[in-house]
């Protein structure tokens, strides 16, 4: 296709819609402002939405349940592209992520690379219900502690609940609420519990403020095979309204337990100017004001190859086509000893914003999502950077030189859509990872020197007002 044709999408829902509501914090009144979809990204790069789905287009926009159901009645034409692809599940259902985490750290400690495995131990201890109920009624007894409850395939925290007594989970099992039936024989049958993922909660979790978060990351995936992954340098902290508790008369209390911004938003004290939310780069710098730049790059690059990991885990597994593509949300938790979790990946991360700056950040990052898409063929398809996003993995590492970086990441670092560079790749998979993760790149003496400079600013300013 040339530049200078208007490419056509096909969205799977409404067109971009917002609305305006009026929100009092005292005696100051505001707009509030929700925009439901962001498709005026797509209006704004010139482009014209389809009539329908059986008309000429270029890319849709598609809801991931109708991608699952109707893909493969579908032909497309060699441009089209879709933003889902046909097996995503795999990645992004709770219990098949597990599933497939498990399988690769049983694969590498079949081939005796032990510390290969141990670095997938990244996401909770986790257990399938019913299936595995024996399993971990047998790991309770043992251990004890809080555990949360979520059900395989929600979002936006519905259904979540933290229980610390085996008897919360014998009612869930009978509660009709929380079962499905069987298509067949349904009135011949008792009811099956829903399918849920009963995981080890995070009890220690880093606070800022006394208040939990988690962080949201951007990441788009071109191909599966072979896997060819961009990681957007921005992203934001999600806070709970709550101070943070352990006690167990809190254990229901969503409003501490849970960041999701759905259920925050109806906390009393919500603070609709923020969205409940700070950005990565200010988060990076906050916490390397307390720990160094050391500790915090480590923990940056931690959070990195945590992602490249559960991509990896899942590779061979995926359906390869080449009209898919997809933005993943990923939700990452950090706890008091500075090790990131991997909470859940969204296969459709919420694209809404309740603030200005979320709206003008989700369509910058909306906007260098197409730009990896490429329809309008402008990239010559070595570029290291598109926009914010950087190449994570195109079939191996990306190799970076030593010294044209401060940090070992650029996660949550400035966005600078003027340049990008020559993509230069190793072969060398999770070994590579490994090395590397043993010999952080060394930051540049004047980068590193400005960098230290502005962590001590801050300090100095926290410390005036402490």
């Amino acid at each position: 296709m040339n530049a200078g044709n208007a490419s056509k999408f096909c969205e799977g829902t409404s067109k971009c819609q917002y609305e305006e509501y009026s929100k009092v914090i005292g005696t100051d009144p505001f707009p509030y402002i929700i925009y439901k979809y962001n498709i005026d990204v797509m209006i704004g790069r010139g482009w014209k939405e389809a009539v329908d789905i059986e008309s000429a287009w270029e890319i849709h926009w598609a809801e991931r349940e109708w991608v699952y159901e109707v893909f493969d009645t579908m032909h497309l034409e060699p441009q089209q592209r879709i933003n889902h692809f046909r097996n995503g599940r795999e990645l992004c259902r709770k219990d098949l992520l597990v599933k497939n985490l498990k399988r690769i750290k049983r694969t590498l400690q079949r081939d005796g690379q032990i510390d290969q495995a141990r670095a997938y131990e990244f996401m909770p201890l986790s257990f399938v219900l019913p299936r595995e109920y024996a399993m971990f009624v047998e790991e309770f007894k043992r251990s004890g502690g809080i555990w949360i409850m979520k059900p395989i395939g929600s979002a936006q925290g519905r259904g979540i609940f933290l229980f610390s007594r085996l008897s919360e989970i014998s009612e869930w099992r009978t509660d009709p609420r929380r079962c499905f039936f069987s298509d067949k024989h349904e009135n011949e049958r008792p009811p099956e519990p829903e399918a849920y993922i009963v995981q080890r909660y995070i009890e220690n979790p880093y606070l800022i403020g006394g208040k939990k978060f988690d962080i949201r990351l951007y990441v788009v995936v071109t191909s599966f095979s072979p896997l060819v992954a961009y990681l957007y340098r921005g992203g934001f902290a999600r806070f709970s309204h709550t101070r943070y508790s352990s006690d167990p008369a809190d254990i229901a209390n969503n409003f501490v337990h849970l960041t999701n911004v759905a259920i925050q938003k109806n906390a009393e004290n919500y603070d609709a100017r923020s969205g409940g939310k700070m950005n990565l780069k200010s988060l990076k710098f906050l916490m390397a004001s307390r720990h160094g730049m050391q500790a915090i790059d480590e923990l940056f690059l931690a959070i990195e190859r945590v992602i490249l990991r559960s991509l990896l885990a899942v590779q061979n597994v995926m359906i390869a086509d080449k009209h898919c593509f997809e933005l993943y949300g990923y939700d990452i938790l950090i706890d008091d000893e500075l090790k990131p979790w991997l909470i859940e990946v969204n296969a459709s991360p919420s694209l809404s914003a309740n603030t200005q700056d979320d709206y003008n950040f989700k369509c910058d990052m909306l906007n260098d999502t197409l730009d990896i898409v490429d329809l309008e063929g402008n990239l010559s398809g070595d570029e290291l950077s598109i926009g914010g996003y950087d190449l994570l993995y195109r079939g191996g590492m990306v190799q970076r030189h030593p010294h044209e970086f401060a940090w070992s990441t650029r996660l949550g670092t400035a966005i600078d859509r003027s340049s990008s560079t020559v993509v230069r790749n190793s072969q060398q998979e999770e070994g590579e990872i490994q090395r590397r993760d043993h010999n952080p790149t060394s930051p540049p003496t004047e980068e590193k020197k400005k960098l230290t400079a502005a962590v001590t600013r801050i300090r100095r300013k926290k410390n005036s007002t402490s």
